[in-house]
């Protein structure tokens, strides 16, 4: 390792600029394919299973594991990967449950499956509670990258700084999403799996070179570390306070799990376009299988970067120059301080690569909910059928991609303050939002799916009601005497049954509307 700090020099902006210049080039190739909405949102569902499953993995991943979970191992332990557990059983749950009913209804986005059971009415409105929850989640996220990005320009992650890194990579990822839609989406992902592991893998293996201990002293110093046990990977203690347990691993990330690759059309778009719904199972529970392992590498480079950084005593000579003040950007640190000059580029890639897919996907998935879901049925009950047919068209379809590019991007840079506000992990933050939305949605589609029950007017209480039980489990809404803070996970656990019964209990024989 270098004993001052390397700039991002020429031959790594050549790296990244080529890297980007393909993923906008991929955006145009796809682009001479796309003829209408329907194959601009989900590709004709012709995609090949192996491509499908590496794109759920990349938008699964996100920036939150490129940057958030270093950030956990490198401050606690191994528990995270233990969420696994009940992420496969979930995404068994989701291929057999869900999956194949949801398909063969046909519709655009998996929201019009709950016009079959409760009129059109519903579909308006669980679309609108996707819209509200991923745009908080995938802002939250596109902010995360641009925690990286913002040290490569300026070496700083001031409010300032970000805000520029936030507005840049927003405006690539629309540029290739809105030239070749879903298809485009799927491919680059696909590439950017690739990339992201190999940097993963580098890094592991410079850390392990620039640390001098044995592979089994690093072990015994994780094991023997001051502040813990950092090898630590099941945690058996029951605590509503702890978001990394067992019980949570068991119950509250298999429901999490449930609604985040069941009902959320960000991911559940992607197995849409699959060849058939066996085939986009498959793809599912394949993508789960493969993230685990990819998991872990990040949590690996968390636990070499707490002896890089935070044992002294064990580095010695080898000390790094630069210190770990912010936990929160301490991966893109090492990145950009101690990487070799052209594979510091193609690190910072692997890090544009999951920013992208998560924003891109995101994009997609929120414009066509936008789009079939709400401004085609809108413009068709006044009364202009018409031009219901061309809110369908592709131009509509581009148009709906820019805007939510543009809405995330402002979610982000609010995102800026509002994690400043707190002092939880990136990965605590972004997971957390996601209840707001998800936790009621999966309250509805369980009713619709496995029930006879419900109607409009329990669609609409069950996810309002939701709404404000995740708000009132917050931290910040508990009263101060109580002393008890409920962990993220947990909050679905209360939430979603709670949804649910609300939504059971609507009369079925009502007129839906």
């Amino acid at each position: 390792m270098q004993a001052q700090q390397n700039a991002f020099g020429v031959l790594d902006w050549s790296v990244l600029i080529a890297y980007m210049a393909l993923m906008v080039g991929i955006g145009v190739a796809a682009s001479r394919r796309e003829k209408n909405a329907e194959t601009f949102f989900l590709a004709n569902r012709s995609m090949p299973m192996w491509a499908v499953a590496l794109s759920v993995l990349a938008t699964s991943l996100s920036a939150a594991t490129f940057i958030g979970a270093p950030q956990i191992a490198f401050a606690g332990d191994l528990t995270y990967l233990s969420l696994n557990i009940g992420t496969m059983m979930a995404a068994f749950i989701v291929a057999f449950l869900f999956v194949p009913p949801i398909y063969r209804a046909g519709t655009m986005t998996i929201y019009g499956y709950l016009g079959t059971r409760f009129g059109e009415s519903a579909v308006t409105a669980a679309s609108l509670m996707f819209l509200l929850g991923r745009t908080l989640a995938s802002g939250v996220r596109h902010f995360m990258a641009g925690i990286g990005f913002a040290l490569m320009l300026y070496g700083e992650t001031s409010p300032r700084d970000l805000v520029f890194a936030i507005l840049l990579l927003g405006a690539i990822g629309t540029l290739y999403t809105a030239l070749g839609g879903v298809r485009a989406v799927i491919w680059t992902e696909t590439i950017q799996m690739g990339v992201v592991v190999f940097a993963a893998l580098l890094s592991i293996g410079l850390l392990l070179h620039a640390i001098p201990l044995s592979y089994a002293e690093i072990l015994t110093a994780l094991h023997d570390s001051p502040s813990g046990n950092k090898l630590l990977l099941i945690d058996p203690s029951f605590s509503l306070s702890k978001p990394y347990t067992l019980w949570a691993a068991l119950l509250a990330a298999t429901i999490m799990s449930t609604a985040t690759y069941g009902v959320d059309h960000d991911l559940a778009q992607r197995v849409m376009t699959a060849q058939s719904p066996l085939r986009g199972g498959m793809a599912l529970c394949g993508s789960i299988l493969m993230g685990t392992p990819v998991v872990l590498l990040f949590l690996i480079i968390g636990l070499l970067l707490h002896i890089y950084y935070g044992r002294p005593d064990l580095m010695g000579a080898h000390i790094p120059w630069d210190s770990a003040v912010d936990t929160k950007r301490i991966y893109p640190q090492f990145l950009l301080n101690h990487m070799p000059s052209g594979l510091r580029g193609l690190a910072m890639a692997g890090l544009f690569s999951v920013a992208m897919s998560s924003f891109n996907s995101a994009i997609n998935a929120m414009a066509s909910t936008a789009v079939a879901d709400l401004y085609g049925p809108w413009l068709r009950r006044s009364g202009r059928a018409d031009a219901a047919e061309k809110a369908q068209s592709l131009r509509a379809s581009r148009i709906g991609v820019v805007f939510m590019g543009g809405l995330l991007t402002a979610v982000a840079i609010g995102a800026i303050f509002a994690q400043q506000a707190g002092n939880e992990t990136l990965i605590d933050f972004a997971l957390g939002v996601m209840a707001f939305a998800l936790a009621p949605l999966l309250g509805v589609f369980c009713t619709a799916l496995f029930t006879r029950r419900g109607n409009p007017r329990s669609v609409y209480l069950s996810l309002g009601l939701g709404i404000v039980a995740v708000l009132l489990l917050q931290p910040y809404m508990l009263p101060q005497w109580l002393d008890f803070k409920l962990a993220w996970p947990w909050v679905w656990v209360v939430v979603a049954p709670f949804s649910f019964a609300v939504c059971a209990a609507g009369n079925p024989y009502e007129s839906q509307n």
